[in-house]
């Protein structure tokens, strides 16, 4: 375990706790690190049957994709004293199916996520994402606070 860790980052203070917790365990054991961002764009059901023209949804999901690559170049600042191998990826869609997802797709053996992200009142209402990463990978997962 911790020889390919997945970390999840969307640029609060948890998730940065969480990359550092996972450069200290993939230092420890040799592991190699792939740092998330998951942006989930904008549709029509997503906005509760607001209309929107596609033009507006458009230019939304292209200011969701530059946050994204914002926090991604946060992280490679973050992770430039890791001496390890460190990947950066992207995604698009639901963060707990892609986080999962991913984790699966390139092999990893870990995920380590922060316990809170900015999701704010959905996630009281709908849980957060870590808690449904932890319910449904298999995998395990060390949330970080």
């Amino acid at each position: 375990m911790f020889s390919k860790i997945l970390v999840p980052v969307d640029g609060s203070e948890t998730s940065w706790r969480a990359m550092d917790e996972a450069k200290k365990l993939a230092a420890k054991f040799m592991g190699e690190i792939i740092v998330i961002n998951v942006i989930q764009p904008y549709n029509n059901a997503a906005l509760l049957a607001v209309p929107l023209d596609q033009a507006t949804i458009n230019q939304g999901n292209s200011e969701l994709t530059k946050i994204g690559d914002k926090v991604l170049e946060t992280a490679k600042e973050r992770m430039s004293d890791f001496r390890g191998k460190v990947d950066f990826v992207l995604e698009v869609g639901h963060p707990s199916e892609r986080i999962i997802a991913l984790a699966k797709d390139k092999g990893c053996d870990s995920i380590v996520i922060g316990s809170r992200g900015l999701s704010g009142i959905a996630e009281f209402f709908l849980g957060s994402v870590s808690s449904k990463v932890a319910q449904y990978s298999e995998l395990p997962v060390l949330i970080v606070k």
